[in-house]
């Protein structure tokens, strides 16, 4: 083997975005494609968009106990999926997981195998919530129903075998979003003891203007077009879309002081990066203990990918994120 140099070696070039290969043959594909626009079509045609491009691939589902459980709260019924490891028979620590999908599209189906993946590697008990999607019911219903679904477990968690003061919330994208805001009004609100929040690639801020979204708005399966259709289906009211709950990157540092261990994964290629990134800095400002993960070569919701789980970068990712979920809830 030679030490020579590469003498055509262009340090610039490197210091450029470099797309997974894997993803880059998805999103070529996917791009040339006559798939319409999701912001073109319904909501019920873009569920089944989703739907569609999530069960078109194979793959192989982590061994896991699955069983389904509906509470009522002050009279409103709100459906949970209960993902336990597999013949576990202990009560165990869990972590509410609230799907994404623009508070519009996604459900049990579209995400079980990501839910799956941390149940299995975690060993902790995942309580996912069937909320309300838009614009059926629109905000603040889907975050009522999750807060509410939170406090059930954290109150009444030995009902499925799981322990509520050993508590979690994790979420993706508009979940995400979701997850922080319920961290926040758990603390805010003196509700039930959180004891870590994962944000995959969360929104968190009503602005279309970073870095990230210049840079990425159009082309990477999540564009800027969708981001707005997402909004105006969750809320066009200008206060609830810049309160705490809706942008949890507005809150100010004594209202983020105190919140749990939190995790933060990003994607480069993600419009939603710029934003993930500045909450975990505005946490670490206010003293919260934060981990923030931009993962190379990637696009939204890399994570929760059925065509892309088989990717070694999207697999680490995800196996570190069920280890700090693990850790945070022994």
């Amino acid at each position: 083997m030679t030490s020579t140099a590469d003498t055509s070696f262009d340090s610039q070039q490197y210091r450029q975005p470099v797309m997974e290969r894997t993803t880059k043959e998805l999103l070529d594909e996917f791009n040339h494609s006559d798939i319409p626009a999701m912001e073109t079509v319904s909501p019920a045609e873009a569920r089944e968009m989703m739907t569609d491009a999530q069960s078109s691939v194979p793959f192989n589902l982590p061994p896991a106990d699955v069983l389904e459980k509906t509470i009522t709260v002050e009279g409103h019924e709100i459906p949970l999926v209960i993902v336990r490891p597999s013949q576990a028979k202990d009560v165990l620590p869990g972590f509410m997981f609230f799907h994404g999908g623009g508070w519009v599209i996604g459900d049990f189906a579209t995400h079980e195998r990501f839910v799956r993946e941390l149940v299995s590697q975690s060993g902790a008990v995942a309580v996912f919530v069937d909320y309300e999607r838009s614009p059926e019911a629109r905000y603040p219903v889907a975050l009522n129903q999750v807060y509410a679904a939170t406090q059930w477990v954290a109150a009444h968690g030995d009902q499925i075998g799981v322990d509520g003061n050993r508590l979690s919330v994790v979420g993706n994208s508009a979940g995400g979003n979701l997850a922080a805001a319920v961290a926040l009004r758990c603390l805010l609100e003196e509700g039930p003891t959180i004891r870590q929040q994962v944000l995959f690639w969360p929104v968190t801020d009503v602005r279309f203007d970073t870095a990230s979204y210049a840079q990425f708005h159009e082309g990477y399966f999540l564009t800027r077009a969708m981001m707005r259709w997402f909004w105006d289906h969750y809320t066009t009211d200008e206060s609830e879309r810049g309160s705490i709950w809706a942008s949890p990157l507005r809150a100010s540092l004594d209202q983020l002081q105190g919140l749990p261990p939190t995790l933060i994964q990003t994607a480069e290629f993600d419009v939603l990066r710029d934003e993930g990134e500045a909450y975990a800095r505005k946490l670490g400002e206010a003293g919260v203990d934060v981990v923030c993960m931009r993962v190379n070569g990637l696009t939204h919701d890399f994570g929760n990918s059925n065509a892309l789980c088989q990717v070694p970068a999207i697999q680490s990712a995800v196996r570190m994120a069920a280890q700090e979920i693990r850790r945070h809830l022994k």
